[in-house]
C-alpha cells in the first residue's frame, strides 16, 4: 500500500492511498484521482517526508533543512485545518438548507415576499439572478460546494 500527498493546482493537500506507485500512475491518467475539495483531477505528488535525507552535508546545512521542513510541515497542518473546518461548515451548511435547485432564485423571492413559508434554502442562481436578488433586498451569499460533499462517497 502506497499513501502519497497529492496536490490540485488551486493548492488543496489531501492524501492518496494506493496499491502501488503504478496503481497510482495509472489512475491518474485515467483522471480517477481528484481533489476532495474542488473535484480538480489534474493532481500531482507533492513531497511529504518531513526529514531530507542529507548524508554527507555539515550539522548547520542539515539544522537549516530541518528548520524548513519543520515550517513547511507546519504550514502544511494550518491549512489542512483550514480545509477541515471549511469542509464542517460547508456539511452544517448543507444539513440545515433546504436544496431547491435552479428553482433559487423563485425560491427565495417567494419567501421574502411571503408568498412562501420562510426556511433556509440553497441552490443554484446565474451571477445576474444573484444579483437582481440583490437589488431586491433579497440577502443571498455564494456558497462553493466541494465534489466530494455533493453525492455519496464511495
Amino acid at each position: 500500500m502506497k499513501v502519497l500527498d497529492l496536490q490540485c493546482p488551486d493548492g488543496h493537500r489531501f492524501e492518496g492511498w494506493f496499491a502501488s506507485a503504478d496503481d497510482f500512475e495509472s489512475q491518474l491518467s485515467r483522471n480517477l484521482v481528484e481533489c476532495p475539495m474542488c473535484g480538480a483531477t489534474n493532481v500531482s505528488r507533492v513531497p511529504s517526508a518531513p526529514r531530507l535525507n542529507l548524508s554527507g552535508a555539515s550539522e548547520a546545512q542539515s539544522a537549516s533543512a530541518a528548520g524548513q521542513a519543520s515550517h513547511a510541515a507546519r504550514v502544511g497542518q494550518a491549512a489542512a485545518q483550514w480545509q477541515a473546518h471549511a469542509m464542517r461548515v460547508i456539511r452544517e451548511v448543507l444539513e440545515k438548507t433546504e436544496n431547491v435547485g435552479d428553482r433559487f432564485a423563485e425560491e427565495a423571492r417567494r419567501i421574502h415576499y411571503n408568498e412562501a413559508p420562510a426556511r433556509n434554502i440553497r441552490g443554484v442562481a446565474s451571477a445576474e439572478d444573484a444579483q437582481a436578488l440583490v437589488e431586491e433586498g433579497i440577502d443571498v451569499m455564494p456558497l462553493p460546494v466541494p465534489a466530494a460533499l455533493k453525492g455519496p462517497l464511495q
